[in-house]
């Protein structure tokens, strides 16, 4: 694998062996010394548009395991703030050593444009870009997934496995990632917002879609996955009122009290507590944010190996 750019591209054979590598990974993080050597003389560079401290310091952390070189990338205040373009600042990056450029930016298909453009032989791979795709961030919440429902997650498939994703649909890259790999493996996707912040063509997705989520919690759902209202994307104008947000979309402790008792709730953050989640669900048994966090580092770091392991 030269590139990770979309769950859309992961067959699944490959989401399999990701998400298992994983899980080899994550025994890492018990041992004394919880490092390997396996990317000693790789080195990997964050190339950060927009400010992600959570995806950052998990691909550090998972570079560092593996013994990798690292290099950040600080926008503000850099060649880019300048005027600089992304081919320039990457054939730069390329030219110091990197192997592995990990790119977030806010232009949909700036992965893509940088991993086939023939600028750089570095693979590439997506952070986030625009409201297109986040695939790692989908990889982990599988992971998760199949840890909760899986008392032997390696090699474990979603079938049958129901995943309600609730929010601001149209501005989440999230949203986009997990649904095409949940359902690759197996598991059924509705996804809930407000008609504003739902996707057009949305009906050409393999998803079901509702503008209820008190319909969907009543469906019984295994997960359910709430998203924050991405205001930054909106320009001047609110496309709901924060009220009404509350009022009709958030996972209030009442509606967290009717999904069956075996259900999980989960968060990619950042939280907005008392919009989109109440603090006793965040911080309920129910929940499995903070493994998200945790299964974030593994998942990296089989990311890396994929893309590297075999050639170091």
């Amino acid at each position: 694998m030269k590139h990770l750019l979309s769950t859309r591209d992961l067959t699944l054979d490959k989401a399999l062996t990701l998400l298992d590598t994983a899980e080899e990974f994550q025994a890492v993080a018990n041992r004394q010394v919880p490092k390997l050597p396996t990317l000693r003389g790789v080195t990997m560079v964050n190339l950060f548009f927009e400010d992600s401290t959570r995806t950052r310091l998990s691909f550090e952390a998972a570079a560092q395991r593996l013994s990798a070189d690292i290099m950040t990338f600080q926008v503000q205040g850099s060649s880019v703030s300048k005027g600089e373009s992304l081919k320039d600042t990457a054939q730069t990056l390329e030219a110091m050593g990197a192997d592995i450029i990990v790119i977030r930016h806010p232009a949909a298909g700036a992965a893509t444009t940088l991993a086939h453009s023939g600028w750089v032989h570095s693979s590439i791979i997506n952070a986030g870009d625009g409201a297109h795709e986040h695939p790692t961030q989908a990889l982990l919440d599988a992971m998760t997934l199949r840890q909760r429902f899986h008392q032997e997650p390696r090699g474990a498939l979603l079938t049958g496995l129901s995943v309600v994703i609730v929010g601001d649909i149209v501005h989440s890259r999230v949203a986009r990632s997990n649904v095409f790999l949940l359902t690759t493996l197996g598991a059924s996707v509705t996804l809930v917002a407000p008609p504003a912040l739902m996707p057009q063509g949305v009906e050409d997705w393999p998803v079901a879609h509702t503008h209820s989520l008190d319909e969907a919690i009543d469906s019984g759902p295994d997960a359910v996955m709430m998203l924050r209202v991405q205001r930054e994307r909106m320009g001047d104008g609110a496309l709901i009122s924060q009220k009404d947000y509350v009022r009709n979309y958030s996972l209030t402790a009442g509606r967290a009290a009717r999904l069956p008792k075996s259900s999980v709730v989960m968060h990619p953050g950042p939280m907005n507590r008392g919009v989109e989640i109440a603090s006793s669900v965040a911080d309920s048994e129910r929940s499995v944010i903070l493994d998200q966090v945790r299964n974030g580092v593994s998942v990296r770091m089989a990311a890396l190996y994929e893309l590297r392991g075999g050639e170091a």
